[in-house]
């Protein structure tokens, strides 16, 4: 069973990844209006929330590793 450390971990890289991704197609990449300052605060925000969840995951995983005696 996955614990619910690394399940909130994978949710918020997978949320995150896939605005990241939304913002670059629709946003960045497309014609349209000029992104706004809030626009790009979200864009940022969304990276550190990636590299939240990442650290969570692996933060999980050390701990799993750590319970069941494995070395690093």
């Amino acid at each position: 069973m996955i614990d619910r450390q690394k399940l909130v971990g994978w949710g918020l890289v997978i949320l995150s990844s896939a605005f990241i991704a939304y913002f670059l197609r629709t946003r960045l990449f497309a014609a349209g209006p000029a992104v706004e300052k809030k626009e790009w605060l979200q864009f940022i925000g969304s990276i550190a929330i990636f590299m939240l969840g990442t650290m969570n995951v692996r933060l999980a995983a050390m701990r799993a590793r750590k319970r069941d005696g494995l070395p690093k």
